[in-house]
């Protein structure tokens, strides 16, 4: 199996190599060359046998799940790690079930992706990324310096992913001032010397450019070993596309299952179409986005151009270039890689592109959009409260909130955060303040450690050489 760059400009490359490098040379992100299709039937099986498979076919065999060190790749995730190095007792990751389907009214479903260390759906992905990483890194016997550009959850994730595993430095850039207490604690008080939390003096996307500005800087990002976690990681895209598959076939008895995804950055949208292209029965996708609402502009009126972001109760979607939009626009043109690189070089210079009429169309045939304002928002989190006794968090909420024409299709809403990472929202909308779990409870009690920079990319660089074990 090898890996293409959507712009067409990079060497195709292996799956560990495209994991390694998270974007491709040329500005592009790596797909794979060809789509194989899962026939397995994952729904009765423990979950960690769907990204199992999946990394099995995605990566045409150079991964085998059943290696990595004392624990295999996809146990270590998934079920169960020793206490110690020399302790025979085992400690459980998850509770009995890593993503639990609820039902929450006929025909419609919430998926729980909020139940791993960090209380975000990013950790379903990122706990499998910690042992790949050590996997690839010990199989070519070299260190990496790994870059994350933040709106909330993917930090947190990263750190309880990635910290003190002896061949990653991990580096988090995140927004001053736009993140939750709690989201930021989980940045900052991991104590682990591998890990470094930056806060930027900027909105995310100027995070997200300054990470797009180092891997474009060729001799730095070779010298640093640069990889990155963010969504744009492609075995992000594989570990998330599991619960898609997995949900999508406890619920097919029903006809193809449709899904309402709060989306900043594309990128769990777009595992949920990796899961479709893959023959998971999958009806619609529904983008749910908060008022940065250039997805849901772009499949409306046709045009992908960027706004002002906007800091709103959703921060983690406060997102006005939502990166992983390229991959599927691949595909929606054809995969004519130098389409792709003309109307991203549009982007860059003027801010937009109109998306060709037949790829407007072909997106349409999966996708819907909805934005949502901030009172939509806490109006469903209060009728949330009132009527369910449920106290969502304000990104679940924002896909509660969006309302399309279902076709009779069940549905299924992603919850995407535990409520206790945004506890003055909740309280806000319901007059109830959520409390952590017992597993993380005493996070206030815990020593912050991070730095501020400026909003430039040379500064940044800068404190990587300082800090990177994997400089050369």
């Amino acid at each position: 199996m090898r890996y293409i760059s959507t712009r067409g400009q990079a060497p195709p490359v292996s799956f560990l190599d495209a994991v390694l490098a998270g974007m491709a040379p040329d500005g592009g992100l790596y797909v794979p060359e060809s789509w194989p299709k899962l026939e397995t039937k994952l729904a009765t099986s423990h979950y960690a046998t769907a990204p199992s498979r999946l990394i099995d076919l995605l990566s045409g065999d150079e991964v085998d799940c059943d290696e990595g060190g004392s624990v295999p790749l996809t146990n270590e995730a998934y079920i169960a790690v020793p206490c110690g190095p020399d302790d025979k007792s085992w400690r459980p990751k998850w509770p009995e079930a890593v993503t639990p389907l609820r039902q929450i009214g006929p025909g419609q479903w919430s998926l729980e992706l909020f139940h791993g260390p960090s209380l975000s759906f990013k950790d379903v992905a990122m706990q499998l990324i910690g042992p790949l990483y050590d996997y690839a890194l010990e199989r070519r016997g070299r260190r990496s310096t790994v870059v994350c550009a933040t709106s909330g959850d993917t930090g947190g994730a990263a750190v309880e992913a990635l910290k003190n595993r002896e061949r990653i430095d991990l580096f988090v850039l995140t927004p001053k001032g736009r993140v939750s207490d709690v989201q930021r604690r989980f940045m900052t008080t991991s104590g682990a010397s591998n890990v470094s939390a930056i806060e930027v003096d900027g909105d995310f996307d100027a995070c997200q450019a300054i990470v797009k500005a180092l891997f474009a800087d060729a001799d730095f990002a070779t010298r640093a070993a640069l990889s990155a976690v963010n969504s744009i990681n492609w075995a992000r895209i594989v570990a998330q596309s599991a619960y898609f598959h997995t949900s999508a076939q406890i619920l097919a008895a029903g006809g193809p299952v449709s899904f309402v995804v709060p989306t900043g950055n594309f990128g769990d949208a777009y595992s949920g179409w990796v899961a479709k292209r893959m023959c998971a029965p999958i009806n619609r996708i529904v983008l749910a986005t908060n008022e940065n609402d250039i997805l849901a502009r772009a499949l409306t009126g046709g045009r992908y151009e960027r706004g002002a972001s906007r800091a709103t109760l959703s921060p983690a979607m406060d997102i006005q270039v939502a990166s992983n939009f390229e991959r599927i626009v691949f595909e929606a043109v054809g995969r004519d890689a130098d389409l792709v690189r003309a109307l991203y070089a549009n982007l860059a210079q003027t801010g937009g592109f109109d998306i060709p009429m037949q790829a407007l169309a072909w997106l349409r045939e999966t996708f819907d959009a909805v934005a949502v304002t901030d009172a939509q928002t806490l109006g469903e989190m209060r009728s949330a409260w009132t009527y369910e006794g449920e106290t969502l968090c304000p990104h679940t909420a924002v896909g509660r909130a969006a309302r399309v024409a279902g076709g009779g299709a069940p549905r299924v809403f992603l919850a995407t955060a535990h409520p206790a990472k945004f506890p003055d929202t909740v309280e806000r909308a319901t007059g109830v303040r959520p409390e952590l779990p017992i597993k993380c409870a005493d996070l206030f009690q815990r020593s912050e450690k991070f730095d501020s920079l400026p909003a430039d990319a040379e500064a940044v660089k800068q404190y990587i050489r300082e800090r990177s074990r994997a400089w050369n």
